[in-house]
């Protein structure tokens, strides 16, 4: 295909998948269960963070972690007790266990309580086409407070050369605006144009095919160069694509 005609057939995709349906099989879908711009994001965190494995298990996790949040994740990761916070000992996804979760709402009230929440930590070090220094920066704040070193590992790095994919997925749906409102887009201090690809073995895989990248690995050097041709066929909204080349994945076999 030529670059005209792939963009052709990629705009199709986005047209295709970044639709209302998209979200009852997504873990998007339980960010989506809020109002208050607060729940909003925090919900958005924890389910972007245990996104790893079969998605259904990770929708029925997130739901879980926000039941016993009393589904009002924001008032609970301020004003919660000691007792409270044995309710989410138990928590369990994958490698993310209940220490880790009881460390995440504590990172996340230090986050409210003394950075003016997570927007504005994230808004922070942002570069010109680039948020990947936001990112490391982040982690560092939001580890400033006394944790386990283990729990470090559920927020990547990206200047370790991390692809970050579940970060930068949760950054599509905060910043992003689309006009079917998949994506959530209430981060206004953060232009979609600075938003990178969420890569994984599925967008990595269909990318490769379509010639958008050549990286074997998925790494932070691939994400780069999948970012670059991105950003050639939509310098405005890159991760659009991400629908694209995940639906094609996933839902296509392509």
């Amino acid at each position: 295909m030529t670059k005209n005609e792939l963009k052709e057939f990629l705009d199709e995709k986005v047209v295709l998948y970044n639709h209302p349906n998209f979200i009852e099989s997504d873990p998007i879908q339980i960010p989506h269960r809020y109002q208050l711009k607060e729940d909003i994001e925090i919900s958005g965190f924890l389910s972007a963070t245990i996104s790893w494995g079969n998605r259904k298990m990770i929708i029925k996790n997130g739901l879980k972690l926000m039941d016993l949040l009393g589904n009002s994740p924001y008032d609970f990761i301020m004003n919660h007790s000691d007792n409270q916070l044995e309710t989410v000992n138990n928590f369990v996804h994958r490698t993310f266990n209940g220490i880790d979760c009881v460390t995440f709402i504590k990172g996340l009230k230090n986050i409210y309580e003394n950075h003016s929440g997570l927007e504005a930590v994230f808004a922070k070090n942002q570069q010109n086409d680039s948020l990947q220094l936001s990112i490391s920066e982040f982690k560092k704040t939001f580890f400033e407070i006394e944790h386990l070193n283990r729990t470090q590992k559920h927020i990547s790095d990206p200047l370790n050369n991390s692809a970050a994919k579940r970060i930068n997925m949760y950054l599509r749906w905060m910043v992003r605006k689309d006009k079917v409102s998949v994506d959530l887009g209430i981060w206004k201090s953060i232009p979609p144009s600075k938003l990178s690809c969420p890569l994984d073995v599925h967008s990595g895989n269909v990318a490769r095919k379509l010639g958008l990248l050549h990286r074997k690995q998925n790494d932070g050097k691939a994400l780069f160069e999948l970012d670059t041709q991105l950003r050639i066929l939509d310098s405005k909204d890159p991760v659009k694509y991400d629908f694209a080349l995940f639906g094609l994945g996933v839902f296509e076999g392509f």
